[in-house]
């Protein structure tokens, strides 16, 4: 595979929109009732990301195609913790790219954006076990339940207390 890199998404313009609302779409096949609301709706939810997150808006490329994203916000009210957190709103890695550690470096990216945050927290569908598995790896713990999705959460001082 052609080297992967990792950036910060620096324009959505209407071309870049649509790839992304393509890799959104394939991302969720098979599973529709977490992100089968269609093209309509995911062009205004990743505008709607764009928005509220854009310096934490990565890209992953291979060559000069974008082959998956994560929208990593810094600024996120998290109303379980009645305050700011970190929060990561989309993650999302092509179909045709998964397997080559792509995830984990956009996950990477995200965590290194987010190092400040003593608490990162994020809603996965509950049927979705690859990526409940893929969170867990990262430190990320099940916290809570909302209909099909789940919330979970990592806490930086977690493995301080572990360690006393």
């Amino acid at each position: 595979m052609t080297r992967v890199k990792i950036e910060r998404l620096r324009a959505l313009d209407q071309e870049v929109l649509e790839k992304l609302v393509s890799i959104y779409m394939r991302g969720y096949e098979g599973m529709r009732e977490y992100g089968g609301e269609g093209e309509r709706y995911a062009r205004r939810y990743l505008r709607w990301c764009w928005d509220k997150a854009k310096e934490g808006f990565f890209v992953a490329k291979v060559g000069d195609e974008i082959a998956g994203f994560i929208v990593c916000d810094d600024d996120w009210y998290g109303k379980y913790e009645g305050r700011v957190v970190g929060a990561i709103h989309e993650f999302v890695v092509d179909r045709r790219f998964q397997g080559h550690g792509i995830g984990k470096r956009l996950m990477e990216k995200c965590l290194e954006y987010l190092a400040d945050k003593d608490i990162i927290e994020l809603w996965v569908g509950e049927k979705n076990e690859k990526a409940i598995q893929f969170y867990r790896d990262y430190g990320f713990e099940r916290v809570g339940q909302s209909g099909i999705w789940v919330r979970m959460v990592k806490r930086k001082s977690d493995k301080g207390e572990r360690s006393k």
